[in-house]
């Protein structure tokens, strides 16, 4: 079947808070990809500038800019924040209020925010979150309707992949003359976002399908060797064990995620929109 052969009638209109590396790859693709389901038509970035130059890349004459994210939720039926962990629990909360389904990239920033989810569920506004840069999110899923023991996720990336982290800063660890691989990072996948917040938002997504932000182990590790971002999951439970390992390509304008992420977003989009839904 022809995914454009149908239109979700609920999301018409799309607006795009967060215009940098991936937030230019999903406008993109809804323009080039979903332009028979939907149309992007407000973008928001605290950086005008950013918007204004994804505005003009676009030249697509029915999108605006706006002046704040609460006027551009305001105006479309759906929200997808690429922005940061710093502001995505406020554009939630925004879009709940508004009564307005929106797409968290940055999913870290909702760790803390156990009364989201609760409102998500009163029909205030749905909430949805890509897969991102890592495999195996639906086995977790279906995983956790019955038991799971363990959940853990070893990340490594580049040095520069891990550059500034509030972790790195506070605990005077230096990566710039780094000559063999080491472990930076063990603890809890709440302890790991407040540490990377935009470094490691994979193992709070992770978190949120499996055991939770406080149960999940995280082992962060670096290397001057390592030229991809990979992340190895092990989940043991009632339906047996299952191992993943996603070797990602850092994405060129932003080393600190992975291109897969921007992908995972796109992906989400053409099944929210198209008449067919494939996985859990």
């Amino acid at each position: 079947m022809d995914q454009n052969s149908e239109t979700n009638p609920e999301f018409k209109t799309i607006g795009l808070i967060g215009c940098g590396a991936i937030g230019g790859r999903v406008a993109r693709f809804i323009q080039s990809e979903l332009k028979q389901q939907a149309s992007l038509t407000a973008l928001f970035d605290v950086v005008e500038t950013s918007a204004r130059d994804l505005l003009q890349s676009l030249q697509e004459p029915g999108c605006q800019l706006c002046t704040s994210f609460q006027d551009l939720i305001s105006s479309v039926d759906l929200v997808i924040e690429a922005a940061s962990p710093a502001v995505s629990a406020e554009i939630a909360e925004a879009c709940q209020r508004a009564g307005k389904d929106v797409i968290i990239m940055s999913v870290g920033g909702l760790l803390d925010k156990e009364s989201l989810w609760e409102q998500a569920g009163s029909g205030k506004g749905r909430i949805y979150v890509p897969s991102g840069a890592i495999a195996g999110i639906d086995c977790v899923h279906a995983a956790a309707v019955a038991n799971i023991e363990s959940v853990q996720i070893t990340t490594r990336k580049p040095p520069k992949g891990l550059a500034g982290a509030p972790y790195l800063v506070e605990n005077n660890i230096s990566l710039n003359d780094l000559q063999e691989e080491r472990v930076v990072f063990q603890g809890s996948a709440r302890e790991a976002v407040k540490g990377f917040p935009k470094n490691i938002n994979v193992s709070a997504l992770l978190s949120l399908a499996g055991l939770g932000p406080d149960k999940t182990t995280v082992r962060i590790i670096t290397s001057p060797e390592y030229t991809r971002n990979s992340h190895e999951i092990k989940v043991v439970g009632d339906f047996g064990e299952v191992t993943t390992r996603t070797e990602n390509v850092p994405d060129p304008s932003n080393p600190r995620t992975s291109y897969l992420a921007a992908l995972s977003v796109c992906a989400l989009l053409k099944k929210m929109l198209g008449p067919i839904r494939l996985g859990t």
